[in-house]
């Protein structure tokens, strides 16, 4: 199995800290503005942009969450072995707010699928935007395409985009795998 590192501290801090920046000139002091981290590794994307526009807005009460669309993917029942669901944490009403869905890679877009599919049960929101930190733009299933990209992966299939997190892996960084 080859790997190669494609990005890595300080690129992958950066990144981090670009994305909130973008956040900031669309949802100014997020008064209007939720986000919401798509389980199981979307969490990780969510919780360091949540920290990070604390640092940067330190007045401000950003409202985070996260969902697990388990049961809302168009596979779940297509598994052999059953599904272990994820919790979903929203301790607030999305109605007519504007919703920032985080995940870490962006591949055929079933995942966004459900994930807007599970997120209607808190609420109809007024705008959902997206925020990916890989996006593997050649892949797509589905038309879904991200408002706030961390970097585009150009991939071919027989390959993998594995984001490592400090908080599960040890480290923060991307690699690109080649399985056999």
């Amino acid at each position: 199995m080859n790997q190669g590192i494609i990005l890595s501290n300080p690129r992958f801090q950066i990144t981090i800290k670009r994305l909130c920046q973008q956040l900031i000139e669309n949802h100014n002091d997020f008064s209007d503005s939720v986000l919401i981290g798509l389980q199981p590794r979307g969490i990780y994307l969510a919780k360091r942009i949540h920290e990070e526009l604390k640092k940067l807005l330190p007045k401000q009460h950003i409202k985070l969450g996260n969902l697990d669309v388990t049961f809302f993917r168009d596979d779940f029942r297509h598994r052999e072995s059953p599904l272990l669901a994820n919790t979903t944490s929203i301790d607030f009403i999305i109605e007519n707010k504007k919703v920032i869905l985080i995940d870490d890679v962006l591949y055929t877009g079933r995942t966004i699928r459900a994930g807007l599919d599970a997120m209607l049960a808190f609420g109809r929101p007024q705008k959902v935007e997206l925020l990916v930190l890989i996006d593997r733009r050649y892949t797509r299933q589905l038309p879904v395409e991200p408002d706030y990209t961390g970097i585009q992966v150009d991939s071919i299939s027989s390959e993998k985009v594995r984001v490592q997190w400090k908080e599960t892996e040890g480290e923060d960084q991307v690699i690109l795998v080649q399985e056999n």
